[in-house]
């Protein structure tokens, strides 16, 4: 089956197509891939928050998946959307590599040495929101760009470190400078962060056939959990809210005797400006349950828990951007 690929142009983004492209041709595959300029590379020196991220990175490519120019499109999950418009559906979700944020540095080994003051790049208002929880003192600057932008601003010195996503780094080969990788429990990633998603319009049965073979069960469940409570907040990939589901080993279930899986949920929202944060940890039984009603339950969690002002104060500072 010929198949074509939507993609945008960044380094990162053709790795990640032409990984997709590659399992595809394994399977007997005509695979070509077209390169798509969005709104958010167009927009590379401009702030996030004032350009609104709900389509940034995706909305060009849909459209040429809409008008039958490709037939699947391969984006980083996070940037998807958490509600796919018609005509669109989510045909696969891959196996998610490492989700974690990172902490980038030539002369620092971790965010707890960096001195006092010091100059920090990123681009994401959740990220910015955790480090100013962290660290009050830390000098945040707005840091566009793909990874090799960045990674060169950082070598020119115009930061002392960034932050950016383990996966990203680990796919380009780029971890020359990766001194600490965050973990969830203090530093939550992006909901989809480390995972992808294969789009497709929601009649082209044939593709979604052709590409149902890179669907991995336990990814497709997390993400849902992710997406689901991200939607459940009112959020989109750039308001200071951090999703992270993972499975944790099997064990025996006290009550019966029983190895279960369970999943544990971090949620976090977080004042980019003050730093005030709302965290929640969640824990459930698998038992193949609904992953959607779980994100919700820890949405609910964290509105319970102080987080309404926080996201309602965040809507103000992005002019309402989703």
């Amino acid at each position: 089956m010929k198949l074509r690929i939507g993609s945008r142009g960044s380094q990162l983004a053709l790795w990640q197509a032409n990984h997709i492209a590659g399992l595809l041709r394994v399977e007997g595959h005509d695979v070509e891939i077209e390169i798509i300029k969005t709104t958010g590379d167009r927009l590379q020196e401009v702030a996030f928050a004032q350009v609104g991220s709900k389509g940034m990175f995706t909305k060009e490519i849909e459209e040429a998946l809409a008008d039958g120019r490709v037939d699947l499109a391969v984006h980083s999950l996070k940037d998807l959307p958490t509600e796919l418009p018609e005509p669109f559906t989510l045909a696969a979700t891959p196996v998610r590599v490492d989700p974690r944020d990172v902490f980038v540095s030539i002369n620092h080994a971790n965010l707890a040495a960096l001195p006092l003051g010091a100059r920090v790049g990123t681009s994401s208002q959740r990220r910015r929101a955790q480090l100013k929880a962290l660290r009050p003192d830390l000098d945040l600057v707005e840091f566009r760009g793909n990874v090799d932008t960045r990674l060169r601003k950082l070598a020119e010195g115009q930061v002392e470190a960034i932050l950016l996503a383990a996966a990203g780094l680990d796919r380009l080969g780029r971890t020359d400078w990766v001194r600490e990788r965050l973990s969830p429990e203090e530093f939550c990633p992006a909901a989809g962060q480390g995972a992808l998603g294969i789009e497709t319009r929601n009649d082209d049965a044939a593709t979604i056939d052709a590409v149902s073979f890179l669907d991995h069960a336990d990814t497709r469940f997390a993400v849902a959990v992710e997406r689901a409570a991200l939607a459940a907040l009112g959020g989109g990939c750039q308001v200071p809210i951090g999703i992270h589901c993972r499975q944790v080993p099997f064990e025996a279930w006290e009550s019966k005797g029983e190895i279960r899986a369970h999943d544990e949920v971090f949620g976090v929202v977080a004042s980019p400006e003050s730093g005030t944060t709302v965290r929640v940890y969640h824990r459930s039984v698998r038992d193949n349950g609904d992953p959607g009603a779980l994100g919700r339950e820890v949405a609910a969690m964290l509105m319970e828990a102080g987080a309404g002002p926080l996201l309602a104060a965040a809507s103000e500072v992005s002019g309402g951007a989703a």
